[in-house]
């Protein structure tokens, strides 16, 4: 069973996301939220699998909840739910914990697929944010061009251990398909956010693509 929180300032729209999420078998809300005060304050006493974390809160803000989360309940993901697809909302949260952006005009499947995909230890990202993303991606690969960027050399395994990484592979896949232990697979992950300089996998996937890592 997938434990939620939902989290929105607009007590119609968190009402419709618990409409829908409780008819699903496999999901449950425990915990409806409107502030990110009162987010921080029920994390206290109740441990959701995933959060459905709309940015713009009032008070403590959305990438402000991220951020806590992030240092203190690492084990809890976090799925962004926003009208707003800007480049800088989404890489400011991606950049704090979440593994996740969609939104809030997505349909009923699409939410329930980002969930799963989230809780199945991958990544998710709607259509529109993707483009977002690559579109980014592109005009800072442009903006670089004819500058020489310094990587830190990246061995054999650890571009193995990074490809996969960035394909999407959970961390008992990675040791799965390459026949090492889950401790191997967690340093070399440790050990490429340290030579990458990222701040997590979302960070270390973006900074693979900027620098072209994997085509070396």
């Amino acid at each position: 069973m997938i434990n939620i929180m939902v989290a929105d300032d607009h007590t119609m729209f968190v009402d419709g996301i618990d409409s829908i999420l409780n008819k699903e078998d496999d999901m449950q809300v425990i915990c409806k939220c409107y502030t990110g005060e009162e987010v921080l304050k029920q994390l206290k006493v109740v441990q959701p699998d995933i959060i459905l974390l709309d940015i713009n809160l009032p008070g403590i803000t959305g990438i402000e909840v991220s951020k806590t989360v992030l240092a203190e309940y690492p084990e809890v993901k976090i799925l962004a739910i926003s009208m707003f697809n800007e480049e800088s909302f989404v890489t400011e949260i991606l950049n704090n914990g979440a593994q996740g952006y969609i939104l809030k005009n997505t349909g009923r499947k699409e939410l329930l697929d980002a969930i799963r995909t989230i809780c199945g230890g991958k990544t998710y990202f709607s259509k529109d944010v993707t483009n977002t993303i690559m579109k980014s991606l592109m005009k800072k690969r442009m903006e670089s061009k004819g500058s020489t960027k310094l990587i830190p050399k990246v061995s054999r395994r650890e571009k193995e251990v990074l490809k996969l990484i960035v394909e999407e592979f959970t961390t008992q896949e990675i040791a799965k398909e390459l026949f090492i232990s889950l401790k191997t697979v967690e340093s070399h992950r440790s050990s490429l956010l340290n030579k990458l300089n990222a701040r997590n996998t979302a960070g270390l996937v973006r900074i693979t693509m900027e620098n072209k890592i994997l085509e070396n």
